[in-house]
């Protein structure tokens, strides 16, 4: 994929300024300026995403550059509507079996353990009804690794559970059926298919109550610098109409709806 010149994302820190080239300066107000790569750890551009962004504006910024077929099918749902991740998807391949393997549980559990901060599990099933891959005990040895949510296009259990844990869980449904003999995960970190978009290892995932989006590693930081400035744009655009100004007039000024 070709994308435009490159940018970098820089912010203040009440917001985001969005700039073709920006070192460190002082913006009108003052207060100092700080390029994304100023940020300590991808932890921490992933707390100010969590804060200053959402699902809305990152799919509108994949469609200005044409990136489509990036947000998954509408069946995937959070576990809890506070339910948000935002991290790196490592991906995971599963198939429905109809007997119970030697060693069940062998790859799933490799592929667990290989997790790493900022991770976010992606179980590809191919929409499978026959179990649910992801409990308690995933949940507790994603938090362990540093995991930051699980997407699966399957089911899950142990939901109550899973939310008094916090960790944050998006699933086509919830079941209390175990993956023995009736499923396997046969690779991970592959390229996958999951809620009807590709997804590979490295993708950003970001989701909220309104949906899952896959912003693809290489278009990442072009997505990330419109979607903030949309998002800008659309602030401002909700204070002019909280002050009576007119749709008309503030769609004319801001471009955005």
């Amino acid at each position: 994929m070709t994308l435009a010149r490159p940018f970098n994302l820089c912010y203040t820190l009440t917001g985001p300024i969005i700039a073709a080239k920006c070192g460190r300066r002082s913006n009108r107000s003052g207060k100092g300026v700080m390029e994304m790569t100023d940020f300590d750890s991808d932890l921490e551009k992933y707390e100010y995403m969590e804060k200053n962004l959402y699902t809305a504006v990152i799919s509108d910024a994949l469609d200005e550059l044409g990136v489509t077929n990036r947000v998954m099918r509408e069946n995937i749902r959070p576990i809890h509507p506070d339910n948000m991740i935002v991290g790196k998807a490592r991906t995971m391949l599963w198939m429905d079996v109809y007997e119970v393997y030697e060693h069940p549980y062998k790859i799933e559990i490799e592929a667990m353990d290989s997790l790493g901060p900022g991770d976010v599990v992606v179980q590809a099933t191919g929409d499978s009804r026959r179990n649910a891959p992801w409990g308690e005990l995933m949940t507790t040895a994603a938090i362990a690794r540093g995991g930051r949510g699980a997407v699966l296009d399957a089911f899950v259990r142990d939901v109550k559970k899973i939310i008094r844990l916090g960790f944050p869980v998006f699933a086509a449904g919830i079941k209390p059926l175990d993956s023995k003999g009736r499923g396997y995960m046969v690779d991970y970190d592959c390229p996958v298919e999951c809620g009807g978009v590709p997804v590979k290892s490295g993708d950003l995932i970001f989701a909220d109550y309104d949906g899952i989006v896959v912003i693809p590693q290489e278009a990442e930081e072009e997505v990330l610098r419109r979607a903030l400035e949309k998002a800008q744009r659309e602030n401002y655009s909700k204070k002019e109409l909280q002050a009576g100004r007119y749709l008309q007039e503030v769609y004319a000024k801001y471009g955005v709806l």
